[in-house]
């Protein structure tokens, strides 16, 4: 979830989804040595408009057209797709079920919400793109094997209150990717707003929320890209 890349004084961070959270809270505490962060989830929404898609206000008057996509997006998330996040916020010893049952835990990693059960159902209705079935076998596999579904889940009781999408008021740079199925797709205008510093802004063909996983070269080249001005700069990150 996330990397560091580089050494010695020199740091970028990449995060995804609760990695993003930290990796924002890393870059408001003034550490020299972070050069810059990026994210395919960015925290972008102001307060306001945070607040007002989770409690299922219809969308603020005033908002661009990407935007009220992105918000009306980041409200089906409040409303019918962050359960869990909730769940292992508040009380993630009592999913022990899934740590004791292979299926339990199968059921959870295949339809803990409703836009990840889409985008990965594909695979088992003949689409090739991004995972396949083994992909999302041996994703369940490893978790069992290495007994670490609970301890996952109590990263989001130890970020809990943080807030999950709101801007975290990050002015080192920052790089974003925005892949299409991602939960939301981040407008540029709220993305610079979030980031003062934006140094590289991008939106992909194809992908989702588990780009990582399922569209890796992308993600690679996203990486190279979003980081290149820093490497340029510093010279800390060596070619692979």
């Amino acid at each position: 979830m996330r990397l560091a890349f580089g050494g010695g004084a020199n740091q970028m961070a990449h995060g995804h989804q609760l990695a993003l959270f930290f990796s924002a809270v890393m870059a408001t505490q003034g550490h020299p040595e972070l050069l810059g962060i990026r994210t395919n989830t960015p925290g972008i929404f102001p307060d306001d408009i945070d607040k007002a898609a989770f409690s299922g206000a219809s969308a603020p008057s005033g908002l661009s057209a990407d935007e009220k996509v992105a918000y009306e997006r980041l409200q089906f998330v409040y409303q019918k797709g962050i359960a869990y996040g909730y769940q292992m916020g508040l009380r993630p010893q009592t999913l022990y079920g899934i740590a004791d049952s292979p299926v339990g835990l199968a059921a959870y990693f295949l339809d803990h919400d409703s836009r990840s059960y889409e985008l990965i159902s594909r695979v088992f209705a003949g689409q090739s793109e991004g995972l396949t079935r083994d992909d999302i076998l041996d994703n369940i596999t490893i978790t069992w094997l290495t007994n670490t579904a609970l301890s996952g889940a109590r990263l989001y009781w130890e970020y809990w209150g943080k807030g999950y999408f709101n801007a975290k008021g990050v002015s080192i740079p920052v790089a974003v990717s925005v892949f299409p199925d991602e939960l939301y797709p981040a407008p540029r205008s709220l993305a610079e707003q979030a980031y003062p510093n934006l140094i590289h802004y991008n939106r992909l063909e194809k992908g989702g929320h588990f780009a990582a996983w399922e569209q890796p070269q992308l993600l690679s080249e996203e990486l190279r890209a979003g980081f290149k001005s820093l490497r340029a700069s510093k010279a800390t990150v060596p070619e692979r």
